[in-house]
C-alpha cells in the first residue's frame, strides 16, 4: 500500500514538472542553489550548472572599490565576516556556476559582495594561477568546510551573491584573519 502511494506521488510530480516545461520538454531540475525552486537547465551542459534565478540576470562580478566591512551578526543571515555557501557563476559565463563557499566581504546595494574559497592549494600553481590574472592566500579551516581542510580566498575577483540564494551559513572567520583578507583585497585594486 505505502510502495503505491510513494509511485503515485511520484508520478504525479513527474507529470506536473513536465507539464510545467511544456509538450516535449525535458522537465527542469530541482538544485539547492534555486532554493527548492525549478531552474532552467543550461542548453549544451550535461555537468549540472544552471541559470540562476536572479531577476534580470546576474549583473556582473563587482569590479569598483568594495566598502569592505566586519560586521558578522550570530543569525540566519549573512554577513561579512562569514563564509557561506551559494551559487557563484563561472567567469567565463554568468549564466552557469556552482554551489560553492564565499566569504562575505560588504554589500552593493541589495547585493552580498564575496570573494570565492577553494580547498586546492594554489600555492603550488601561484606562478600559473598569477599569469591567468587569479590570486589566492591562505585562511585556514573552518567550520565552512565539514572535513576541515584549509581554505584559500580568490583576492582578484569580487562576486555579486543574491542574499536569498545562500543555501548555509558556514563559519565566521576570525577579525584579524579578515583584516589581513581585506587589506589584499584593496591592494589588488590599487588601494594603499
Amino acid at each position: 500500500m505505502a510502495a503505491a502511494l510513494l509511485t503515485a506521488l511520484r508520478d504525479a510530480v513527474r507529470g506536473r514538472l513536465r507539464r510545467a516545461a511544456g509538450p516535449g520538454a525535458a522537465p527542469p531540475r530541482w538544485t539547492p542553489a534555486t532554493g527548492g525552486r525549478p531552474a532552467a537547465p543550461v542548453p549544451g551542459r550535461s555537468d549540472g550548472a544552471t541559470y540562476p534565478p536572479f531577476p534580470g540576470g546576474y549583473p556582473g562580478d563587482f569590479l569598483g572599490r568594495p566598502a569592505i566591512r566586519y560586521a558578522p551578526h550570530p543569525d540566519d543571515r549573512a554577513d561579512p565576516g562569514e563564509v557561506v555557501w551559494a551559487w557563484v557563476p563561472y567567469e567565463e559565463d554568468h549564466r552557469i556556476g556552482k554551489d560553492r563557499p564565499v566569504l562575505v566581504i560588504g554589500l552593493d546595494g541589495g547585493w552580498l559582495l564575496a570573494s570565492p574559497l577553494t580547498s586546492e592549494d594554489h600555492d603550488r600553481d601561484a606562478a600559473q594561477e598569477a599569469s591567468r590574472g587569479r590570486f589566492w592566500m591562505d585562511i585556514g579551516a573552518g567550520d565552512w568546510d565539514a572535513r576541515r581542510r584549509p581554505s584559500e580566498v580568490r583576492l582578484d575577483r569580487i562576486v555579486r551573491v543574491d542574499p536569498a540564494h545562500v543555501r548555509r551559513t558556514g563559519g565566521r572567520l576570525d577579525e584579524s584573519m579578515f583584516a589581513t583578507v581585506a587589506r589584499a583585497i584593496l591592494a589588488r585594486r590599487g588601494v594603499r
